[in-house]
């Protein structure tokens, strides 16, 4: 070959797996973000009170506009995914991001505290959407398992960087290092190329074909994969609501809908409230400690997951999870029905159980469900049905929050962990029935299997 031509590699959907870890990496600084905000109540709430700047009463109207937030800033972000590009989206989450914090370290009254927090909850939901779509998008079948459980890595890692920096910071610099990983996002965008879908999707196959380049191999042909992207967009195509109701977008959203009912009433919020009361009873001194140890449980469990996302598939790891999740869930409602829990081996039990069940959680459902989403969504639908599905997601944990106290004074600690043990059981009967296997499908045969035109994934 002469030395002053370059060879267009043939390769339908490989490529350089740094350029895409690159791309993904700049989008899951958002997700940092996300992780940093849900944190932030642990260490932040118990200093506010210390300084006298809220109530008790107050602090947990405080953590609770998180999810109020999101509710909003779902659907918000899955219009601006659609009408901006996800870039775009990226980019502007950085600034409800900065401007909450902001309004939280510099509050002149606590209705500026609530409305930071509200900022952060509201970019919280748009990151839940357009994080995951664009993650998706820009990766290639062979890597899109790994890359796409990047997200809720980054939101553990999020979660235990906030642990770990609130045991030096009060709360005022720990919300002005929130700022931070925001301007980052900011800055990553500026790298950042569009997703190629969505430039398809506008007419814009000029600039689609370079971002596929960048985040494929300059010296590839991307044609045939820009191609296979074409075929699954109609650039004229509007999407009115009966759209919906067709039976190729019905059944994906569905099976993502009741995924994400299924993770919220998983019981992980119980359990996150539950931990820190179970670790005092072994480790009364080390409260702080102990939800720092939560944490690294946390991105262990997603870490290990996302190595084995690509080789064991959403289902198997769904399964699996689900399954540990239910054990660990009836044991702690085994031992909270016992008269007295003061034995050590008790404690050690209960110690146990929580550790195993955030390490199950971090193996599939914390981390496939937002996967699955932007997998089995059309294209042409991906924002507005991902902002549906963020919206079930964030009502549902909105609801288990509010209910569980009074749902378990009620009915009893133990009820509670017996029917979230229940709810796993089902979630796992669901998977095996309806939840296709994605591991190794291109985003186009996901599509083309819910429209009956060709093998697509698996079920079995």
């Amino acid at each position: 070959m002469e030395p002053d031509k370059v060879r267009l590699v043939q390769s339908k959907y490989e490529g350089s797996a740094a350029k895409q870890i690159f791309a993904v990496l700049i989008a899951c600084t958002g997700a940092f973000s996300f992780g940093y905000t849900i944190g932030f109540s642990s260490p932040g709430i118990p200093s506010m009170i210390k300084a006298q700047v809220i109530t008790e009463v107050d602090a947990g109207f405080f953590g609770s506009l998180l999810p109020v937030g999101a509710i909003f800033g779902g659907p918000v972000g899955g219009w601006c995914v659609e009408k901006l590009g996800r870039k775009r989206t990226i980019l502007l989450t950085s600034l409800p991001f900065m401007c909450g914090w902001l309004t939280i370290a510099y509050h002149q009254a606590l209705m500026h505290m609530f409305i930071g927090r509200l900022l952060t909850g509201f970019a919280s939901g748009m990151i839940t959407v357009c994080v995951p779509v664009y993650n998706a998008e820009v990766s290639s079948k062979t890597y899109r398992g790994k890359l796409g459980s990047f997200t809720q890595l980054f939101i553990t890692i999020g979660i235990l960087a906030v642990y770990l920096i609130g045991a030096t910071l009060d709360w005022k610099n720990l919300a002005l290092v929130g700022i931070i990983p925001a301007a980052l996002t900011a800055f990553g965008c500026l790298y950042l190329p569009e997703s190629p879908h969505w430039l398809l999707s506008r007419g814009q196959k000029a600039e689609a074909i370079n971002a596929l380049k960048l985040l494929r191999d300059n010296h590839m042909d991307v044609g045939e994969e820009c191609r296979d992207i074409e075929e699954s967009i109609d650039v004229q195509e509007k999407v009115p609501c009966s759209e919906f109701m067709k039976p190729e977008i019905l059944k994906p959203l569905m099976i993502i809908l009741f995924v994400m009912v299924f993770q919220q009433f998983s019981g992980i919020n119980a359990i996150m409230f539950y931990s820190v009361t179970i670790f005092e009873m072994q480790f009364p001194e080390a409260a702080h400690e102990a939800s720092i140890a939560v944490g690294v449980v946390q991105v262990f469990g997603t870490l290990t997951a996302s190595m084995f996302m690509d080789k064991s598939g959403r289902r198997k790891l769904l399964v699996i999870s689900g399954a540990i999740m239910s054990s660990c869930l009836f044991m702690l409602g085994y031992l909270f029905s016992l008269s007295t829990t003061s034995s050590p081996i008790y404690k050690w039990m209960a110690l146990i159980s929580v550790m195993l069940y955030v390490i199950g959680f971090g193996l599939g459902w914390g981390p496939i469900p937002i996967l699955v989403m932007s997998e089995l969504l059309p294209a042409r639908v991906r924002g507005g049905a991902s902002a549906v599905a963020i919206l079930t997601n964030w009502s549902c944990a909105f609801v288990v929050t509010m209910t569980f106290i009074p749902f378990k004074d009620l009915i009893g600690d133990e009820m509670v962990f017996f029917l979230f043990g229940a709810s796993c059981i089902l979630s796992v009967c669901f998977v095996l029935r309806f939840l296709p296997e994605t591991k190794g499908k291109s985003l186009e045969d996901i599509e083309l299997f819910f429209l009956g035109k060709g093998a697509g994934p698996s079920v079995v």
